[in-house]
């Protein structure tokens, strides 16, 4: 058995009372007791992002570099030139935007075995409002060479993200919500393999690809998209942008022809781009939509009402899907000659 296997110290009846943050500090703890070479970094956000629950453990391997995000990923780069795993955290908006020079050049660049937990993602933290939002960065980091992306769509995900990023050697991105994010799973026995989607629901009528905080509510779209109309709606968790699972998208495109992406961020250069880019490369026709912020900044409000005003909620999951049942495209089952 390897460390990672371990038996964690929460339980699946607690796992819906904690949030993601709170999850993973509480796995990232326990990490730190089968790795010492595991070391925390904060911006001045322990309590915030619960990064603070290894600090309390082991405070001789955690630091905090005050309102200096840039100087914390440059040190953290030079941790895990030295043997250290840094586990870095900070708010999603500060890790993608602030620093973004910092990820990119002294940790992804040399390809460094640094592990980045981008907390607040998304609009998850609504009251904050748009400085404090990060509906972009999929798009940026999606881009950087050697970086894993991982977005856990609840707390029992984001346990099984925390202990996976120990087995990549080199950095990675794992973006999780504010906290009050709704469960997904009722138990952590479940395969879960960073690169490969879950299937949460089958169907044949279309495929809805969520991922993150919009899994939840692809969830729910499908169950009532079934009883009310009986419309047999896929739902696929792409958990993993980067590397994007491309046979999953391929098989959803092959046999249900309709696919609809859902996200927590703006709709350019994130997931629905990347799902867009397997559709074009495969030649193959399809009905296709994304669903995201607009390409606009998103106001302040609660996470729930923002996401109900850009659609990315149940009700606007549903509303898309039959919209996109009706749209028109070119059936031609003779695929061969569309290369």
């Amino acid at each position: 058995m390897s460390k990672t296997d371990s038996t964690f110290s929460w339980t699946v009846y607690e796992a819906d009372k904690l949030t993601q943050r709170e999850i993973y500090g509480i796995v990232l703890k326990d990490l730190g007791a089968q790795y010492p070479e595991i070391v925390g970094l904060s911006a001045d956000l322990a309590k915030s992002t619960k990064i603070g629950t290894f600090g309390d453990a082991y405070p001789d391997r955690f630091f905090n570099f005050g309102i200096a995000e840039q100087n914390m990923f440059g040190v953290a780069a030079g941790l895990a030139q030295a043997g250290l795993i840094p586990f870095v955290s900070t708010f999603s908006a500060f890790a993608s935007m602030r620093a973004c020079e910092f990820v990119r050049t002294d940790i992804c660049y040399q390809n460094l075995n640094v592990k980045i937990i981008a907390t607040h993602g998304g609009i998850s933290f609504g009251s904050a409002g748009t400085t404090h939002h990060a509906t972009e960065d999929y798009a940026i980091v999606r881009a950087f060479p050697n970086l894993t992306v991982i977005v856990p769509a609840d707390a029992i995900e984001t346990a099984h993200a925390v202990k996976k990023c120990m087995e990549i050697e080199g950095p990675v991105y794992i973006r999780i919500g504010r906290g009050f994010e709704p469960a997904v799973y009722t138990s952590e026995d479940y395969d879960f393999e960073v690169g490969k989607a879950i299937e949460m629901r089958p169907g044949t009528d279309l495929a809805i690809i969520a991922t993150g905080a919009t899994v939840y509510h692809a969830v729910q779209a499908a169950d009532i998209l079934n009883a009310e109309s009986g419309i047999s709606a896929r739902v696929l968790n792409m958990h993993t942008l980067k590397p994007l699972d491309e046979a999953a998208v391929l098989k959803a495109l092959l046999e249900t022809r309709r696919l609809i992406t859902v996200e927590d961020h703006n709709v350019i250069n994130g997931l629905g781009s990347a799902v867009a880019d397997v559709i074009a490369a495969s030649g193959k026709g399809c009905a296709f939509t994304k669903l995201g912020l607009p390409d606009t900044f998103s106001p302040h409000g609660y996470p729930e009402d923002l996401m109900h005003r850009f659609h990315i909620d149940t009700d606007g999951i549903v509303d898309k899907v039959r919209e996109l049942l009706k749209r028109e495209f070119e059936e031609d089952e003779d695929w061969e000659d569309e290369v």
